[in-house]
């Protein structure tokens, strides 16, 4: 097993009082989501060298230099989702769709009079759905080798508890649930102290395992910004944003006996969890675009790190059927019941690594025969370096202290760089304009594969200061989620593979 596996579990296993976990750390930080108006989804989000478009405030600020009048752009989306999984050689699926405010907001512009150096000024207002967090999994399998009721064995384990009034109480989110609903249960040694703990559901006979992950939310950023028109030639730009992000879980992982056998202490178990996490952040975006000719623009831009201050509400509920084992009926308990009656709450502080972005734009010319054709290729390469994720404790807690410290050296152990690609084109035909593009969005995983391919479409209108944009984007990735991790025995994976489409729809007109 590898190294950074080791200490992921070891995490998982021993530490319950805490909600974050490594996948958090991807979660906020794997921004596939560009956002921007229509026309910067339709040509793949390509717009960092661009200029000239209401998305520049949120990719590369330098592009609000070539505003020389205002806009403003709204922007609605739709999308749906169909989620493919494999889990034990078993398929399964599951569907989702959701509506959102995408990119919207104004510019405001004020050129130079003729002469001077600087040629126009523009500042920009507005929002950007940088992440949608809304999607729906479901998978099931039968297996042989393990249960997710071992991790909370191997939390007492870990922790050497041989007093059974702590595992009663000590672990609220964990093993106290399992403990006192009979699923784990001790073994006595013939003096009758406590020589361990077992728990009822039995992988040797076979458990159907099911799990259902109901995910909504994203991240929206807020930011205003500017940018200076220097000569036609060089454009400076930045922007001050404040991400507010909102995620929300719902998960029920089911266990049952696959036997069929009705006195062998196990029917099923049932494990719900909810997680609601709110906060707000702050980060800035740095650009600049030259223009070495005059069909020709280079971008550079730089993000910072994100610096959010989260809080999370969490709370797990556990449900026995032990065919008559630690007394008839169903079982149940919920961590509020072990916290005065008050859902589970964490506060920390977390910063998502800085990203780097090389753009490059060429606008080419009339073509004869066609009324005042034009049109434009563009390409961004974008820098990530996941491994920079990181958490920090907000309450001067040693405990919480150590534990942010781990987990983030199991991020380092986890993921790595990745690099971005975007490329898309548009070519106008009068005041109609057809958009092509696409993205891919490398492996953030160090021992393991994922990625994400967009591919994109669209149509634009254009005349007497007012546009209309539509657009499709086709998305497709391929990722992995595992039900829970153990530390002596092999995790196996659910492999899901997830299929999108988005609706874009951006109106506007100029101030």
């Amino acid at each position: 097993m590898k190294t950074g596996y080791l200490v992921l579990l070891f995490l998982f296993t021993v530490i319950y009082s805490y909600a974050q976990e490594p996948a958090d750390a991807l979660r906020y930080s794997f921004l596939t989501e560009p956002g921007g108006t229509a026309r910067n989804q339709a040509i793949g989000g390509a717009g960092g060298a661009l200029g000239g478009e209401f998305t520049s405030l949120f990719i590369n600020p330098a592009g609000l230099g070539f505003y020389k009048t205002g806009d403003f752009a709204f922007t609605p989306d739709f999308s749906f989702q169909n989620s493919k999984s494999n889990y034990l050689g078993n398929p399964g699926s599951a569907k989702n769709s959701s509506f959102s405010i995408g990119t919207t907001g104004f510019v405001l512009a004020s050129p130079s009079a003729p002469g001077k150096k600087v040629k126009s000024f523009a500042i920009g207002f507005g929002i950007n759905r940088m992440a949608d967090f809304n999607n729906h999994v479901y998978y099931k399998g039968t297996n042989h080798s393990s249960s997710f009721s071992e991790q909370y064995l191997e939390q007492l384990a870990n922790d050497n508890v041989t007093n059974p009034n702590d595992a009663a109480t000590n672990y609220p989110d964990g093993a106290s649930l399992a403990f006192n609903t009979y699923l784990i249960d001790t073994l006595q040694n013939a003096d009758g102290s406590i020589g361990g703990y077992k728990s009822e559901a039995n992988p040797a006979t076979g458990l159907i395992q099911e799990n259902t992950i109901n995910t909504s939310g994203g991240i929206t950023d807020a930011a205003i910004g500017g940018g200076l028109n220097l000569k036609d030639k060089w454009y400076f730009g930045a922007t001050l944003s404040f991400p507010f992000l909102n995620y929300n879980r719902n998960a029920s992982y089911k266990e049952s006996d696959a036997s069929g056998n009705p006195n062998n202490n196990f029917n099923y178990f049932i494990a719900n969890g909810t997680l609601q996490t709110k906060g707000v952040g702050v980060d800035g975006k740095f650009g600049v675009i030259f223009k070495p000719v005059k069909d020709l623009s280079l971008g550079l831009a730089f993000h910072t790190p994100t610096y959010y201050q989260l809080t999370d509400n969490y709370n797990t509920k556990i449900i026995t059927d032990l065919e008559g084992y630690g007394g008839e009926g169903v079982k149940h308990q919920s961590s509020t019941d072990l916290n005065n009656g008050q859902q589970l709450q964490s506060k920390y502080s977390f910063n998502t690594p800085w990203r780097a972005i090389l753009s490059g734009a060429y606008v080419f010319g009339e073509v004869k025969n066609v009324q005042d054709q034009r049109g434009f290729v563009s390409a961004d390469i974008e820098y990530v370096n996941y491994k920079d994720a990181s958490f920090h404790d907000v309450n001067n807690d040693a405990s919480a202290a150590d534990y942010y410290n781990s987990l983030n050296k199991v991020i380092k152990d986890l993921y790595k760089n990745a690099i971005n690609v975007r490329l898309g084109g548009e070519l106008k035909f009068n005041t109609i304009m057809f958009r092509l593009g696409g993205a891919y969005y490398g492996n953030p995983y160090q021992n393991q594969s994922a990625n994400l391919i967009k591919i994109s479409g669209g149509i634009g209108y254009r005349n007497r200061g007012m546009f209309l944009d539509l657009t499709y984007v086709y998305l497709t990735n391929k990722d992995i989620n595992y039900p829970y991790m153990l530390e002596d025995k092999p995790n196996v994976p659910a492999y899901l593979r997830n299929n999108a489409g988005n609706i874009v729809a951006s109106i506007g007109f100029k101030l």
